[in-house]
């Protein structure tokens, strides 16, 4: 069976191939997917014990850091869509870990920020999170966690 490389394939050599072929071995977001889906296994195996998944982790953080903070501004921020953000979200708030405010004027926004226990596990989960970080770093190698970082911090935020 013969190899085929990663790179490009000449635009005279796609015509004998199907088009699943090309998108099967050249498809970025194919490849970008297996990379996630192989991360959230790394740190939701760590976080695992503070009863906590990596999704929801993340989003600890970014209240954390960026809060109080309305959801909106949080999906934009984090590249989630309302569904989403919301199956995320819902058990932080049903555990006491994040808290949601009265609506604002507009009568629609309402800011989320940590509590004192979301702050707790946070702090608490930290080591287990820098475990899951050197091992994602070793996955990934050196250069390859710097460049996903870079990759990440160009993305514009979400629109809508």
């Amino acid at each position: 069976m013969q190899h085929e490389s990663n790179a490009t394939v000449e635009p005279g050599r796609t015509a004998d191939k199907p088009p699943s072929s090309q998108i099967a071995r050249h498809c970025l977001l194919t490849r970008a997917r297996q990379i996630c889906r192989v991360l959230t296994s790394v740190y939701d195996d760590a976080l695992r014990p503070f009863g906590i998944v990596a999704p929801q982790f993340s989003l600890l953080v970014l209240i954390a850091e960026f809060g109080p903070i309305s959801r909106s501004d949080l999906g934009r921020r984090n590249h989630h869509d309302r569904s989403t953000l919301t199956r995320n979200l819902q058990p932080l708030i049903a555990r006491g870990w994040v808290t949601e405010g009265v609506p604002a004027s507009d009568g629609r926004s309402r800011p989320l920020w940590l509590t004192h226990e979301g702050k707790t596990l946070l702090k608490s989960a930290a080591s287990a999170w820098s475990t899951a970080q050197s091992h994602a770093t070793r996955l990934l190698g050196e250069a390859g966690a710097h460049e996903l970082m870079n990759i990440a911090r160009d993305l514009p935020l979400r629109t809508g």
